[in-house]
């Protein structure tokens, strides 16, 4: 989709199914000139907020984390972001689509993130090249 500037939108079902509320803090990790700029401006549209940096000093109610292979290890780095976390938040874990450089296969974000004490209640393809899945406690789901 696009308006009529040629701006490309996201389609309001993809946001739908992040459960976004209005107010909620959104802590971003990985940001590179590949991560889809036209997903991140309609979460911040849903949330009514801007999504906050790596260097956010306080605690959020959820982490966009966008991660390629190759990038730093993601078990590790799922822990980190949860020590940054509100109880109950969620993260939203986005990789490469299968099929192009840097697709993270499913069952490394598997072993991550249960060696991270997460487990994934939901994968779904959001924006342009991108896959999310949604990541919460054990223990937990949506």
């Amino acid at each position: 989709m696009a308006t009529e500037d040629g701006a490309r939108t996201v389609d309001t079902g993809i946001i739908d199914r992040f459960g976004l509320e209005r107010g909620t803090i959104l802590q971003e990790f990985g940001y590179d000139d590949d991560a889809d700029d036209a997903l991140r401006a309609a979460i911040a549209d849903a949330t009514g907020e801007e999504l906050v940096d790596e260097d956010f000093g306080d605690v959020t109610d959820g982490v966009l984390l966008w991660f390629r292979d190759g990038d730093d290890d993601l078990a590790d780095l799922l822990m980190d972001v949860q020590a940054l976390l509100d109880d109950g938040g969620n993260v939203w874990l986005l990789t490469p689509k299968a099929g192009t450089t840097g697709h993270v296969m499913p069952g490394d974000i598997q072993e991550s993130s249960s060696l991270a004490g997460l487990h994934a209640t939901s994968t779904f393809m959001a924006g342009e090249g991108w896959s999310c899945t949604q990541l919460v406690e054990k223990g937990r789901s949506k």
